[in-house]
């Protein structure tokens, strides 16, 4: 799950963090959201990626409730920002690299997460002598 921190950036412009919960059990990712919740870390996200559920005890059978799309929800209560959910980033194979740092698009319409700048940077080094 990844969660935008930076404040004043435009919804369509964010700047990728992390947190995991893989291991624990469904509440734990409750708990751990309303912590986020707050200390007003959510109402300065401009977005928010949601993994593929692995390894999270409590959601691994189809009719678990709540789901970890109704605990994002109810979290997030009536913040409107985009939710991306059932991503496959995180630990969880196969998976999409994250890179954290690096500027995003986000758009919940068209289910799209487009990077805005490259991930990998060319690596300047200087004072060598020679």
């Amino acid at each position: 799950m990844s969660v935008q921190l930076r404040q004043g950036e435009r919804s369509d412009a964010m700047e990728v963090q992390r947190f995991d919960v893989q291991g624990v059990h469904a509440s734990y990712v409750w708990s751990y959201l309303q912590v986020l919740r707050h200390a007003g870390i959510l109402d300065r996200i401009a977005g928010m990626v949601v993994g593929i559920p692995t390894a999270i005890d409590g959601l691994d059978s189809p009719d678990a409730s709540p789901t970890l799309q109704e605990i994002v929800l109810d979290v997030l209560g009536d913040r409107d920002i985009p939710v991306l959910g059932n991503v496959d980033v995180g630990h969880a194979g196969p998976n999409l690299p994250m890179p954290v740092g690096t500027r995003v698009a986000l758009d919940g319409r068209q289910r799209t997460l487009s990077l805005l700048e490259p991930a990998v940077r060319p690596l300047t080094v200087t004072g060598l002598g020679g």
